[in-house]
């Protein structure tokens, strides 16, 4: 069974996760990356794309001490696994993804990439098949094999836009940050696909939290979200 999917992302009010500076824009506060730090501790894996990683090189760990001292109180390790996805194989070993923290590493590349990605990370991380072009039901069935019953996908836009038009996702935390970016070369929550949910068959939402300027919404996407 693959794992409970949740999708983090924040964005702007006109839905941009980033501007088109060389700059990375900030869209959350300290009270959201707390609240993001408990769902990381709380999940069994944390996804995001190679892109993601070449671009931002996110450390992807839990950063409360007592977060990681209960999750190792649990038999866990302190921070959940990190995953990504690759179509290119493209991955610097030296990034923050390998080489922070003590946790499981899985890189799922497209068929025709493995021996690049073999060669590049074989030897901080478990290399897997994707599928040929990368399947994500694929993807998180192996996951769920692993033992993985929580999967939190964190980015980049191409990862959300595939999860959703795969209809993989359960639920949906989207951070409001209370600014338009108004730069169509800035890249957006989604890109263009077909997705189960239209004005004809809406998400549910499931709650509203404002954290200061900032404001949290919670969409259940699927059944499995009961909340």
């Amino acid at each position: 069974m693959r794992p409970y999917i949740l999708l983090s992302c924040a964005a702007s009010i006109d839905g941009y996760i980033d501007d088109a500076s060389q700059h990375r824009l900030l869209l959350s506060n300290e009270a959201d990356f707390d609240r993001v730090d408990a769902e990381r501790a709380a999940c069994d894996a944390i996804l995001v794309g190679a892109a993601t990683i070449g671009a931002d090189d996110p450390r992807l760990l839990v950063r409360s001490a007592e977060r990681r001292a209960d999750r190792q109180r649990r038999g866990l390790p302190p921070s959940p696994a990190k995953v990504t996805v690759t179509g290119r194989g493209d991955l610097d070993p030296a990034a923050r993804f390998f080489t922070a923290g003590e946790t499981a590493r899985y890189v799922y590349a497209a068929t025709p990439a493995l021996d690049k990605a073999h060669a590049t990370v074989g030897e901080v991380a478990t290399v897997v098949d994707a599928g040929d072009p990368v399947d994500l039901h694929r993807v998180t069935a192996d996951l769920g094999a692993r033992g993985v019953a929580k999967l939190m996908v964190e980015g980049g836009s191409r990862m959300h836009t595939q999860f959703l038009a795969a209809g993989l996702a359960d639920e949906l935390h989207l951070v409001v940050a209370p600014f338009l970016v108004g730069d169509s070369r800035a890249p957006r929550f989604v890109g263009d696909g077909r997705f189960p949910w239209s004005a004809d068959r809406p998400a549910r939402l499931a709650g509203v939290t404002p954290m200061g300027d900032v404001v949290l919404l919670r969409y259940a996407l699927s059944d499995r979200c009961t909340a």
